[in-house]
């Protein structure tokens, strides 16, 4: 497995302070404003000083089909910088998945992976994508799987994917246990959005929760992060799901182009335990790279970085002859 360290990436890393800094240069500046408001016409606006709102998909961009999945309990606001980069050369598609935030979309008392892919793949057909290069993370990245089995991806990129787990196994409980504990919090949470939303110690476990730097973080991203969290409808159905349903099958077979993207501080479903059967059954073909100083969501610490090795995977089917 080889090591993102490697390649001159770290300007892009780097870029992440600048991104930060660029309302109090619009606040110097009073004249610059009507041409801030033309943004506002893309539907990934530049973070502002307003709460995030429910996002049922980004949309932006023109070029090569990109569908991009978020992890369990977010939503496509965590896509938005890396998107964003993405859109200069891709069609960006960032849907929320059924039960979460701003999906609209009800799941009842028991939902699963393939419930998840169901409601995506019918978004693909209303695009009118028969296929299209596909990013997740987490969850999405297990529902990505699916959708490659289904035969709707070009490449796949998985960024530190979930389901790496065999059923049963303690692995599965624990990953199950670490997800309901946080039900109660949650449900308290709900009552106290206001205060959950605004508290600096609130903010920083779950940046903490969700990267390595959490000073890296935006403020506005993990403000949606923890709104996403708190307004998500699918936790225990989700839960239920996992229990009843079959495991992730064996990786081996699967034919699309793949490019497993590892987050070296992966805190929610850490390298150690839920990496071993990527590792081991992707096919030798798959690229295996270890993402340097980035937690389990690194699209929000590292967006430049993320977007040049999904980029990367991209352009490099390019060469590759496909029947759709």
């Amino acid at each position: 497995m080889t090591s993102d360290a490697s390649k001159p990436r770290v300007p892009a890393a780097r870029a992440a302070t600048p991104e930060r800094a660029a309302p109090a240069t619009r606040k110097k500046a009073a004249k610059p404003k009507p041409a801030a408001a033309k943004v506002e016409r893309s539907p990934r606006p530049k973070p502002g000083r307003k709460r995030p709102t429910p996002t049922k998909a980004l949309h932006l961009g023109s070029g090569d089909p990109l569908l991009l999945l978020h992890g369990f309990l977010l939503s496509p606001h965590s896509w938005e910088q890396t998107a964003s980069r993405l859109a200069t050369q891709c069609e960006v598609f960032a849907p929320a998945l059924a039960g979460h935030w701003g999906s609209g979309v009800e799941t009842g008392w028991s939902t699963d992976v393939f419930a998840l892919a169901d409601r995506v793949e019918a978004q693909l057909d209303e695009l009118g994508w028969r296929t299209c290069h596909i990013a997740g993370n987490s969850l999405g990245g297990w529902v990505g799987i699916e959708l490659a089995r289904r035969g709707r991806a070009r490449t796949l990129t998985l960024i530190a994917p979930a389901g790496g787990w065999d059923k049963p196994s303690v692995a599965q409980f624990r990953v199950g246990m670490k997800f309901l504990s946080l039900f109660p919090l949650l449900e308290i949470g709900k009552r106290m959005e206001g205060f959950a939303t605004s508290n600096p110690a609130v903010r920083r476990f779950a940046a903490l929760w969700l990267s390595k730097n959490a000073a890296a973080v935006p403020q506005r991203e993990i403000v949606a992060a923890i709104m996403a969290t708190l307004h998500c409808d699918i936790v225990l159905p989700i839960l239920l799901g996992g229990l009843r349903g079959p495991a992730l099958r064996n990786l081996s077979d699967l034919t699309t182009p793949v490019r497993l993207l590892l987050a070296e501080y992966d805190r929610v479903i850490p390298n150690r335990t839920y990496a071993r059967r990527f590792l081991q059954e992707l096919p030798e073909s798959a690229d295996r790279i270890l993402v340097n100083g980035v937690g389990h969501v690194p699209m929000l610490e590292a967006p430049d970085r993320i977007a040049t090795l999904i980029a990367e995977h991209v352009y490099a089917s390019r060469t590759r002859l496909r029947a759709v």
